[in-house]
């Protein structure tokens, strides 16, 4: 199963890609044709990905027993009131809900990002901060050499702050 959580990792990292050439393509031009997908549309799938990953980390702890640590929790606190922030936005076709999704995409990124560099270089936070049963830089999956689940995580954090952003300019 954490293989297919890399694999929807690296998706939604290609999908960033994407996004920012789907973006740097439409500069040069003007808005014509920016109507084909709308911003309901965008944000629907912003909410789609939170709540996946949501449902996936539930997954990791209460199915597969792995137990979260403290940055896991960080990211936590950040996904899951994404999740459901993003649904009600989208279920209200709230046009404002990126000025409520983006922090908590900015802030889920920002503690991915460090609990990656975590499992690179231990000492960077110390051994007190961090249970002895979950170690911040124990590595429960290392797919594809790179892929650990704060990566994880952090993809899913950077594509949906990337579609509420688009969502931004969308009729």
């Amino acid at each position: 199963m954490l293989r297919l959580f890399a694999v929807a990792a690296l998706a939604c990292n290609a999908a960033v890609l994407g996004l920012a050439a789907i973006t740097v393509r439409r500069r040069g031009r003007d808005s014509a044709g920016r109507g084909a997908v709308s911003a309901q549309a965008v944000v629907g799938v912003a909410a789609l990905l939170a709540v996946g990953a949501t449902l996936g980390s539930l997954y990791l702890s209460e199915i597969a027993h792995l137990e979260p640590c403290r940055w896991c929790w960080f990211q936590r606190i950040a996904m899951y009131p994404l999740a459901l922030v993003l649904v009600v936005g989208w279920l209200r076709r709230d046009r404002g809900v990126h000025l409520y999704g983006l922090p908590m995409c900015l802030a889920g990124a920002a503690m991915s990002t460090w609990h990656y560099l975590l499992q690179h270089f231990p000492d960077l936070e110390g051994a007190t901060t961090c249970s002895i049963t979950s170690p911040c830089a124990l590595r429960y999956a290392w797919e594809f050499g790179f892929v650990s689940i704060p990566y994880m995580a952090g993809s899913v954090f950077v594509l949906v702050g990337g579609l509420l952003i688009v969502s931004r300019h969308r009729p």
